[in-house]
């Protein structure tokens, strides 16, 4: 877990000398129908998102990014490809492109992660179980 938080923490540093966040600051809207996604910051070589789920996030995949998540808040059942574990504050998860994921949050409070996506995700490269398809631009 230590290992997991430090390289995610490298990660979010090599993007941005001089970016810092207080994560426990960054709050999504007081009323969100099911997620809430924030950009944290982002280059070519990926995107920081914060991200925060009420109850599920629908399985998809992503055919051009890998996407690492590690949750701060919350706890959910987690599929990524054949395996299905519980995720919780700590947890870190990657999950290569191409690979079906989809998670249910299993907590009262909503489920609160930080995503990683990698290269730049522009916003096209969620593709939904069987709606499997090229995107023009990811």
């Amino acid at each position: 877990m230590i290992r997991g938080l430090f390289l995610l923490l490298c990660l979010l540093a090599s993007w941005d000398a001089h970016a810092q966040w207080d994560l426990s600051d960054v709050l999504p809207p007081t009323e969100f129908e099911n997620i809430h996604v924030e950009k944290l910051a982002s280059d070519s070589l990926g995107t920081v998102f914060i991200i925060w789920v009420k109850s599920e996030v629908k399985s998809h995949l992503h055919q051009v990014h890998t996407e690492s998540i590690y949750v701060l808040e919350g706890t959910g059942t987690m599929t990524v490809g054949d395996s299905t574990f519980t995720i919780h504050p700590g947890s870190f998860i990657f999950v290569p492109h191409e690979t079906l994921h989809d998670v249910v949050v299993t907590s009262e409070a909503p489920l609160k992660v930080i995503s990683i996506q990698s290269p730049e995700f522009k916003g096209k490269d969620r593709i939904f179980a069987g709606q499997l398809k090229r995107p023009d631009d990811y």
